[in-house]
């Protein structure tokens, strides 16, 4: 486990010290035994804490994406890519042929709808709308419509474990579902113990949860049991600066593919989707 040894590990060091220079005075023994303890608990327990692992991004591959694809959801389902794109009156579902980025079949919504992320989770595509308090399921094979869900909350990102749903709305909290959309739990996200807000776009990979972190250039690998940020992926310079145009928007999109293990990350309205791996930074 590596150790976070920080400025406030140093303060209660110095705090310790402080302490037992009052043991030159009449203070009870008891007093005494029980002050240091305390203060040697606190000492452990923040230096128990493991350190957020930092990375960067290693690109494998380069692919056509649609600049038209205002990227909110990206996934794959058996060996197939699946996009979901907003904005009014721009809104699709589309499966995606990845040697040319476009659409080889899709989905348009009506104009009231602003689409955002999906997932397939057994019989089901489910599909997030970002403020018109409605999810929607397809069939992931047909693109037919099935159903509707009442859903109280903003739709941002949402992924799955292959048993439970997880979906975010812009906060620092992911919520926990059942393949009909019933909150389970709540995952309240937290990096050194401060809240990490704006959580996008998700994919579930190798049992921890992988976030766009809205208007930024970062990843952050999540603990679902617990929250905690693990991992913080900089994702700075993915798109050059002189391949982006007055469209071009943030990064938003990853796709893990189980069956070749291999992640895709895109942006919306980018002209590429990047094959890539995570490498531990040097520090």
């Amino acid at each position: 486990m590596v150790l976070n040894i920080s400025a406030k590990v140093i303060n209660i060091f110095l705090g310790i010290s402080f302490y037992l220079n009052l043991w030159r005075f009449k203070i009870l023994p008891l007093m005494r035994s029980r002050i240091f303890l305390c203060l040697v608990l606190v000492l452990c327990c923040s230096c128990a804490q493991p350190s957020v692992t930092h990375y960067e991004l290693d690109v494998i591959a380069e692919y056509p994406h649609d600049t038209e694809s205002y990227t909110q959801g990206l996934f794959f389902h058996k060996g197939q890519m699946y996009e979901t794109t907003g904005l009014r009156g721009k809104s699709t579902l589309r499966i995606v042929d990845m040697t040319t980025g476009k659409a080889m079949r899709r989905v348009d919504f009506h104009k009231k709808y602003f689409i955002e992320g999906s997932v397939v989770l057994n019989d089901n595509l489910y599909i997030l709308t970002w403020d018109s308090k409605v999810a929607f399921a397809y069939g992931p094979d047909s693109l037919d419509y099935k159903a509707t869900w009442t859903y109280p909350r903003e739709g941002w990102g949402i992924t799955t474990d292959g048993k439970i749903l997880y979906a975010s709305d812009g906060s620092s909290t992911i919520y926990v579902m059942d393949e009909n959309m019933s909150l389970q739990r709540r995952i309240h996200v937290k990096s050194d113990g401060r809240p990490v807000r704006w959580l996008n776009e998700l994919e579930y990979i190798d049992g921890k949860i992988w976030a766009n972190v809205y208007t930024t250039d970062e990843i952050v690998i999540i603990d679902p049991k617990d929250g905690r940020v693990e991992g913080v992926i900089d994702c700075r310079g993915l798109l050059p600066k002189d391949r982006r145009g007055p469209e071009t928007d943030v990064l938003n999109g990853i796709a893990y593919n189980p069956e070749t293990e291999k992640i895709y990350l895109t942006g919306k309205n980018w002209p590429a989707l990047y094959e890539v791996r995570i490498v531990r930074k040097n520090k």
